[in-house]
């Protein structure tokens, strides 16, 4: 049986936690640049982490998700990137990574965003509703892994850059 988790906004006194749980969720991860923890403390300093959220379990975190803008052919709108989604080693395939993306998704859509990009697993995002669009494209992403949800009825065309903090 899955424990409880609560989801909510990031609070300060919670950032430290949120880089140990995001270190160890990517320290063994094969596709992994071992970046992403700074990636979301960059984004923080920027004043570009647009929506950071954090699972919990009897108050301790055991899970943490990204929203931050992107550019689409180098304009600001209103698209948001997803990630990085990181969950506690112990507590993954328990459905703490699907509800951090299902609450950032539904908390973006209530602020008016026009979408939100991933660069992932197809089958995994695709629950979400993302899917390939070969009109929004990230530069480099092998073929169907840069997923698009649009959350109106139309979809941009060009080029996606995320922050500069991805490096």
């Amino acid at each position: 049986m899955a424990k409880r988790v609560d989801i909510r906004a990031e609070a300060p006194d919670d950032v430290v936690f949120i880089r140990a749980v995001t270190a160890g969720a990517f320290a063994r991860a094969p596709y992994s640049n071992r970046m992403e923890a700074a990636i979301v403390d960059a984004l923080r300093q920027a004043g570009s982490l647009s929506l950071s959220l954090v699972a919990t379990n009897e108050g301790e975190i055991v899970g943490h998700v990204a929203f931050s803008p992107v550019l689409i052919d180098g304009q600001a709108g209103d698209w948001y990137g997803l990630g990085p989604v990181s969950v506690r080693p112990d507590r993954q395939r328990q459905g703490v990574g699907q509800m951090l993306i299902g609450r950032g998704l539904e908390q973006l859509r209530g602020r008016g965003a026009e979408g939100c990009v991933v660069f992932g697993d197809p089958a995994y995002y695709g629950r979400f509703g993302f899917a390939s669009d070969p009109d929004l494209y990230f530069p480099d992403a092998p073929p169907g892994y840069f997923l698009r949800l649009a959350f109106r009825n139309t979809s941009p065309r060009g080029e996606v850059r995320y922050h500069a903090a991805f490096g």
